[in-house]
């Protein structure tokens, strides 16, 4: 017996769309994108225990350089691990569900961002397309960028902590609370390193200009320090540091690209006088 095969929706010929139709498509290209980060989530689940020695890794580093009992009951010098403790069972597979949850998303994201791309490109113009794609690839690429350098920042994150948690105070540390700590740090910096991609965009579209963000610059490097400051989950000084310095380089990158952007569209503008 043979089922009639489902007919593609018709669209005419100007290539225009009606709303069921977007409504449509943008249902399916969000259950393809859902699949896609549960696959990735899958992967994580049968890949657990790596992933956790991964994200471990940092601590793990920071026990063995210090001296013995700097770790307390978290660091195991004779299996050279780390322990990270659960308060309950719930505890344990929650958090693994989390991680779970995180590395699909990580793992789906290039087909989340393809359809998205797919989705929003037939409406843009050909220069519009040039410029959404430099943003998007950019605003990735800091993300990305911006989390590595916290994973890299964080074993000296939790030294300052340990430090400044005073005498006879035993690390124990719940595996809930680490994974949290890890995850806060990525995002954290990760948003901050594409602010710059935002500050770009705004200037791209007039709302500000390069004058007027280089004439605050003084405001602008102490707002940047009071913004990681806030959003820097640890605290201390090492990831204070290591967030603010590089969002005050790519602050005066994103004037300098700003500026270019600006010289050129004066210049195309007197050509065409």
């Amino acid at each position: 017996m043979k089922f009639p095969r489902r007919s593609k929706r018709n669209v005419p010929s100007d290539g225009t769309m009606g709303l069921m139709d977007h409504l449509a498509e943008l249902r399916s290209r969000i259950i393809r994108s859902a699949l896609a980060v549960a696959a990735g989530a899958i992967v994580v689940l049968f890949a657990y225990n790596s992933v956790l020695r991964f994200l471990t890794e940092p601590y793990l580093e920071l026990c063995r350089r210090r001296q013995p009992g700097f770790c307390g009951l978290s660091y195991d010098a004779s299996l050279d691990a780390v322990n990270l403790f659960t308060m309950d069972p719930v505890e344990g597979f929650t958090t693994r569900m989390r991680i779970a949850t995180y590395g699909g998303i990580i793992l789906g994201l290039p087909v989340i961002l393809w359809h998205i791309w797919k989705f929003i490109v037939p409406a843009m113009h050909k220069n519009e397309r040039r410029y959404a794609l430099s943003f998007i690839s950019s605003a990735v690429l800091l993300f990305a960028a911006g989390g590595l350098l916290a994973f890299s920042t964080l074993g000296r994150a939790i030294e300052f902590l340990i430090e400044w948690s005073g005498e006879g105070v035993d690390q124990v540390f719940r595996v809930s609370s680490y994974i949290r700590l890890v995850t806060l740090m990525v995002i954290a910096f990760g948003i901050g390193f594409t602010v710059p991609v935002l500050l770009v965009f705004l200037q791209l579209i007039g709302v500000l200009t390069p004058r007027a963000l280089l004439s605050v610059w003084r405001y602008a490097i102490v707002g940047i320090v009071f913004i990681a400051a806030a959003i820097t989950p640890s605290g201390d000084p090492v990831s204070l540091a290591s967030l603010s310095l590089p969002m005050i380089l790519l602050y005066f990158a994103a004037i300098g690209i700003g500026s270019l952007f600006t010289r050129r569209r004066k210049a195309a503008g007197e050509s065409v006088d």
